[in-house]
């Protein structure tokens, strides 16, 4: 079967702005409308549950965050598998890493749940929950992890069509469960008086409905991706190569998780149930504007693993350069929010007066340095791009682990609560420093080559 005609080659011959305009422009779309969801659920469960709901609901964060992190382990590392195989067009070994997707996401997503759900009452209660949230932060995880494998397995397939050429379909897809679970959401928790539980089992149904979608289309045997007999079998060269690349957002997010473990934590020992909900609030609203930096990256992720495959590495500098400027745009803009209209973002959530101020002072400092995220973010990005394993791990736990932990315990003891509020901006200051300082070394290396040279000279390999 000839499939030359279906290959997304003009990732290595296009102009930058326009492939990037062309990929991360979908991609942020899904991203901004899946944060959108992520708002308006809790929308709904502020109003249609009460206030302690939306604290029960922050509890859950971290263990949501590990969920994502096993989750990305799989799927960036194969997605960014894909896309240099495809530059290097080598097919064959693409569709053995769309099969190996399908399964490394259902043996990780299987027992992340069942784990999960067997100590699920401690791990909550680590995580900040009180007698007062438990109940809320314990019904929304039973019904998430029990739909854990699907969540997984459409993430990971999703980013694998996006890889594939077809961002619009994959962006597509990612507002269509929107859609759904905002029709549902309301439905279940208004109407059929499902409370928390019916926003989870409307997130889940959603995800479901767009993985029978993805999974009939690379069913399709004329697509030069697809599924087809012998690749669902485990490979462990791909899997470890898989896991390799995936190690750093997978370091990433499992640093969010224990890192909102000890906000929670201090938040409930400065301030309570009512403080985890203002960080709650908070962290939805700056999320909005973390998530389309993340829509950039993966806009970005295709073209310049592709065109390191491709060993084209101008246009590889070209895009994360225009890939930097607008994640600064983006995040100067949510700084800007946060400074100048706090308590307005923050009143779409509650009419819990006291929960309303909290939130909005802790907005307002905590995105004190936001403009200079966005370049930490794609900084990241870049070395996880080129195969830096190692220094995408770095960039990708400093801010959190190095910077943020150790504050987090040192600044409330001068300012109380606030000092856990102060600890974001003071952590993105420091973590892009070191982001700068390495990407001084890597610009030097990587001004050493010349479109068509061995990209061993950089000392690493993808």
């Amino acid at each position: 079967m000839s499939t030359a005609h279906a290959i997304p080659t003009e990732l290595g011959t296009e102009k930058i702005g326009k492939l990037l305009k062309s990929y991360a422009g979908p991609a942020i779309i899904a991203m901004v409308a899946s944060s959108l969801y992520n708002i308006i659920d809790s929308i709904f469960i502020g109003h249609g549950v009460g206030s302690l709901a939306i604290s029960g609901l922050a509890v859950t964060f971290p263990l949501m965050n590990l969920s994502a992190a096993c989750g990305t382990l799989v799927g960036v590392g194969a997605s960014t598998i894909l896309a240099v195989l495809l530059g290097q067009q080598n097919y064959d070994a693409a569709n053995k890493v769309l099969g190996n997707i399908v399964s490394l996401n259902t043996i990780i997503g299987a027992l992340f749940s069942v784990v999960a759900l067997i100590f699920l009452d401690p791990i909550l209660y680590f995580f900040g929950a009180s007698e007062n949230t438990i109940v809320y932060a314990r019904e929304y995880m039973q019904v998430i992890l029990a739909g854990n494998i699907i969540t997984h397995l459409y993430l990971g397939l999703n980013n694998a069509l996006r890889t594939s050429g077809k961002p619009k379909l994959a962006m597509g897809l990612t507002i269509s469960t929107v859609v759904l679970n905002v029709i549902l959401a309301p439905l279940f928790i208004f109407v059929l008086d499902m409370g928390i539980r019916g926003a989870a089992l409307a997130t889940v149904i959603a995800q479901f409905a767009a993985l029978v979608v993805i999974w009939r289309y690379f069913c399709n045997r004329e697509r030069f991706l697809h599924f087809e007999k012998g690749i669902f079998k485990l490979d462990l060269r791909i899997a470890q190569d898989s896991l390799s690349i995936g190690l750093s957002p997978f370091l990433m997010n499992s640093a969010a998780c224990l890192v909102t473990l000890f906000i929670n934590q201090q938040l409930k020992k400065y301030g309570g149930d009512l403080a985890i909900g203002a960080y709650g609030i908070v962290n939805r609203i700056s999320f909005l504007f973390v998530m389309i930096n993340m829509g950039l990256n993966q806009g970005m992720q295709p073209i310049a693993g592709y065109n390191y495959g491709a060993r084209k590495y101008s246009r590889v500098k070209t895009v994360y350069f225009k890939t930097v400027q607008f994640a600064t745009i983006v995040t100067t803009l949510g700084f800007l929010i946060s400074i100048l209209i706090p308590v307005p973002a923050v009143s779409i959530f509650t009419h819990d007066e006291e929960l309303i101020d909290l939130a909005a002072k802790g907005l307002s400092v905590m995105n004190l340095m936001f403009p200079i995220v966005g370049f930490q973010m794609v900084t990241t990005n870049l070395f996880q791009c080129l195969g830096m394993v190692n220094k995408a791990i770095i960039l990708s736990l400093s801010r959190q682990l190095l910077f943020l932990i150790p504050l987090l315990y040192v600044l409330p003891l001068f300012f109380k609560q606030a000092g856990v509020w102060y600890t974001f901006p003071v952590s993105d200051l420091l973590a892009s420093i070191v982001t700068l300082i390495m990407l001084m070394n890597l610009r030097k290396k990587l001004n050493m080559l010349k479109d068509g040279d061995d990209p061993d000279i950089l000392g690493s390999r993808l």
